[in-house]
């Protein structure tokens, strides 16, 4: 058995031991499971909220999933948190070496080193020294904080922001022809959907003669691969609007105030092409609770966002504001008053006929014979969408093997998607796990209500 294997086994019989779920994290990293780590810190994380070793693991498990400048925002209000915490120092300077900014690396390492003088790494000294002595490299001096500080540009600095002074789109602006029919099950949702948003949208002579406004903010929250995403492009092509679809990383840049001024951009490009749908995913990345981001660069943005949502009356008449998330706890409260995202949606994992329809949907580019949808929907309760993707992945690999050593296809059956369906754990599993902790223990507002009813735990 694993070292994985075994944490995993030991979880099972005490699925609240903070210190065994950052140790099953760790070993999960090791071993490039970057799902499987970012739910056991979260969790740790959820009973143990000032937990650094965890919040430090989160981090590392977002950078592994590609969320780099997630992961360097929650290192930077760490280290600000714990200024002798040596490891996130460490890691710190890596992922800022990876963005091109030498000097803040440098200047990350350099308090790593001081802390801990046994951290040093002879490889990434010569990594460092090579990026900073480069013809192109950009010299940003930072503050104790390792955020840029808000002083005049140096000469060089100048040119760079006089060449990002025109705004240009940071994202593709879609007109998407998916609609609700195109979306299996979630019959529960669209009728939520229907009645807070498209309405609003399609009708907005009749809601303004009550005083009410199209537009707004939603928040659709959930596990993960349940189709939030899927179900926010449908409401586009509902209403025939423009989508834009809006990553941390089509906002976030180095440079102090162009995250804001591409905020303030794409808020602005919906307004001028109203109706229009902003989509943000990952929201909780561009909104996180400002108490995590003491003295981090990443204040000014959510005020920014915050100041977006608050435009002058009728300024965002038109443009619906769709945030998704899998982290509702780590929003900051500030976004769900009035006149924010104000109307929360939560998006639960498909039921048994939902599961049905998305297999039949999986099924239709794929050689299948003696197919049951609704048989294999049995077979995968708690399965997302993107778990059953993933079973598809596994069976469609194990018929391609067969198919090559026969020469011929080989079509795919019930019984090869169920026997792949037990090699592929439930993600949604742990994402209740965390979930159920905030709706019993932090559930004053009854935000999470949804949560209970769905466990059972609440009728």
């Amino acid at each position: 058995m694993s070292k994985l294997d075994s944490l995993r086994s030991a979880l099972a019989h005490s699925p609240d031991n903070v210190p065994l779920l950052v140790l099953f994290g760790q070993a999960a990293l090791e071993e490039f499971s970057a799902d499987e780590a970012r739910g056991a810190f979260e969790r740790a994380l959820a009973l143990d909220l000032k937990h650094s070793e965890a919040a430090l693991g989160l981090a590392r498990s977002l950078h592994l999933q590609g969320k780099a400048s997630e992961a360097i925002l929650r290192v930077e209000a760490l280290v600000s948190a714990n200024p002798r915490f040596a490891e996130a120092h460490r890691w710190l300077a890596r992922w800022l070496l990876d963005d091109g900014n030498a000097s803040a690396a440098r200047a990350s390492y350099e308090r790593a080193l001081a802390v801990e003088p046994t951290l040093r790494d002879p490889a990434f000294d010569q990594a460092l020294s090579a990026a900073e002595s480069s013809p192109g490299a950009k010299k940003v001096p930072i503050t104790s904080t390792g955020s840029a500080p808000a002083t005049a540009p140096t000469e060089a600095e100048a040119g760079d922001l006089e060449r990002v002074a025109e705004y240009e789109l940071p994202t593709e602006v879609e007109r998407p022809s998916l609609t609700f029919a195109d979306v299996g099950g979630m019959d529960e949702v669209k009728e939520q959907v229907r009645m807070k948003i498209l309405f609003p949208l399609q009708q907005p002579d009749l809601f303004k003669a009550y005083g009410k406004k199209a537009g707004g903010g939603v928040l659709l929250y959930g596990p993960p691969g349940c189709g939030k995403t899927l179900i926010s492009r449908a409401v586009a092509g509902e209403i025939k609007a423009k989508f834009l679809s809006v990553g941390i990383h089509q906002v976030i840049e180095m440079w102090l105030g162009n995250s804001e001024k591409n905020l303030h951009g794409l808020f602005e490009y919906a307004r001028r092409n109203a109706p229009a749908v902003l989509f943000f995913d990952e929201v909780d990345a561009l909104a996180a609770n400002r108490a995590d981001l003491r003295a981090s660069a990443g204040r000014t943005l959510i005020n920014q966002f915050l100041a977006e949502f608050d435009a002058t009356q009728g300024a965002n008449d038109g443009v619906l504001v769709l945030g998704a998330t899998n982290a509702p706890w780590h929003l900051d409260s500030a976004f769900l008053r009035p006149g924010r995202f104000d109307r929360v949606l939560f998006v639960p994992p498909p039921d048994e006929p939902a599961r049905a329809a998305i297999a039949a949907v999986m099924a239709r580019d794929k050689p299948v014979a003696k197919f049951d949808a609704l048989a294999l929907a049995k077979r995968t309760k708690d399965f997302s969408g993107a778990d059953l993707r993933a079973v598809f992945d596994h069976a469609t690999e194990r018929s391609l093997v067969e198919a090559m050593k026969r020469g011929r296809v080989i079509p795919l059956t019930t019984d090869d998607l169920a026997r792949a369906a037990k090699e592929v754990k439930p993600s949604t599993r742990s994402w209740f796990e965390s979930a159920r902790n905030h709706a019993l223990y932090a559930n004053q507002s009854g935000f999470y209500d949804d949560v209970l009813v769905h466990l059972g735990l609440k009728k």
